[in-house]
């Protein structure tokens, strides 16, 4: 019988990445759950059954991590690192609070940084790094402000580290459309093809099982913001700025 999983959830708190760790621990998975929240955590392990770990941890802060690493390093080769933990505040540029902005920065853009750098030595060989970035990282749109610039630069580190570090890890991209989560919940427009913690948890790990680099859902609405991407400048600018009217 093979020995179950190892898998480290940054961002498991609750939305996308509490899915994910009821996900895998469902499949027989061992835990080991992060956020900055020990409370939401620690009920989250103990709904989950079985032996899992909480380790609390801030993204933005170089030194929890290094702590996080230096612990969960003793718990033994990890077979895959999900690093999700991001924050979110909708509004146009000229609207935002620059503090606001240069913590979402910190925290989606650096945090991940801080994961790529410190992360890959905890993995077996040949094990999994994967980030989150977004589709809102594909195109700057109106509303995006400053977390779809974030994200546009996880998408691009994400990338550099599979050139980098492949083949001894495996580094894939996770970019979701919009999930219905407390982050989301903040916009005050139609969201198209939004989808639920679950089955965004579900196509996250189904997607991790395959040989593509990126996992990206639902795909009827990534697509199109990929053709979006992929146009001229002079076609696509008019578009999205038809997105904000």
């Amino acid at each position: 019988m093979s020995e179950p999983q190892l898998i480290w959830i940054i961002g498991a708190s609750d939305g996308i990445g509490a899915a994910l760790a009821r996900h895998y621990a469902a499949e027989g998975a061992r835990l080991i759950l992060s956020a900055r929240s020990e409370d939401k955590l620690s009920a989250l392990a103990a709904s989950l059954g079985g032996h899992h770990e909480v380790v609390t941890l801030d993204v933005a802060d170089r030194a929890s991590v290094e702590q996080a690493t230096t612990r969960i390093a003793a718990l033994g080769p990890l077979d895959r690192i999900i690093h999700l933990a991001a924050l979110y505040d909708p509004g146009r540029v000229a609207e935002l609070d620059p503090e606001k902005a240069a913590q979402i920065v910190t925290v989606n853009l650096t945090g991940s940084f801080h994961i790529a750098q410190l992360a890959p030595p905890l993995l077996r060989r040949g094990g999994q790094l994967a980030l989150c970035g977004s589709v809102a990282g594909y195109v700057g749109l109106p509303k995006g402000q400053i977390y779809s610039a974030s994200k546009a630069g996880v998408i691009n580190l994400a990338q550099s580290l599979r050139a980098e570090l492949s083949p001894g890890v495996d580094v894939r991209l996770i970019s979701p459309g919009f999930v219905d989560t407390r982050l989301t919940q903040q916009n005050d427009f139609k969201m198209p093809a939004i989808t639920t913690p679950e089955k965004a948890a579900l196509a996250i790990a189904h997607g991790l099982e395959r040989r593509r680099f990126e996992v990206h859902f639902p795909r009827r609405f990534t697509y199109a913001l990929k053709l979006l991407s992929a146009l001229p400048y002079w076609a696509a600018l008019p578009l999205t700025g038809r997105l904000g009217q």
